[in-house]
């Protein structure tokens, strides 16, 4: 019933920027991290970046200066603009969302993954 719908993925030229969109939808509730993973074929899922209720954010090394990561709390959508764009960054991107309420309850969503090529 919950829903994660990404968007903005696509073919970019290295140094060129795309901005990626993660909508939650259904009966989701009391979101509190939100955040952005990527995937190469022969690789873990690595963090690229996250954000907290209150607007803390955490970056991958590789990533930071160059992506920002913000979200709209009231449409529950969470952003990832990726500036300056390299060869590396190519991979699958997948929207996390993890929601917990009171002392034992928590969930974690993801999205369906949306491809990002960064090539000449």
């Amino acid at each position: 019933q919950v829903q994660l719908v990404e968007s903005g993925g696509g073919l970019v030229q290295p140094g060129g920027s795309l901005r990626l969109s993660c909508a939650a939808s259904g009966s989701i509730v009391n979101i509190n991290n939100m955040g952005w993973y990527r995937q190469t074929p022969g690789k873990q899922r690595e963090l690229v970046a996250d954000i907290t209720r209150g607007g803390r954010t955490t970056y991958a090394d590789s990533v930071k200066g160059r992506f920002t990561i913000s979200r709209d709390n009231a449409k529950k959508t969470v952003y990832l603009q990726m500036n300056s764009l390299k060869p590396e960054d190519t991979a699958v991107y997948y929207c996390n969302v993890f929601a917990a309420w009171g002392d034992y309850q928590s969930d974690d969503y993801w999205g369906q993954g949306t491809q990002v090529t960064v090539s000449a």
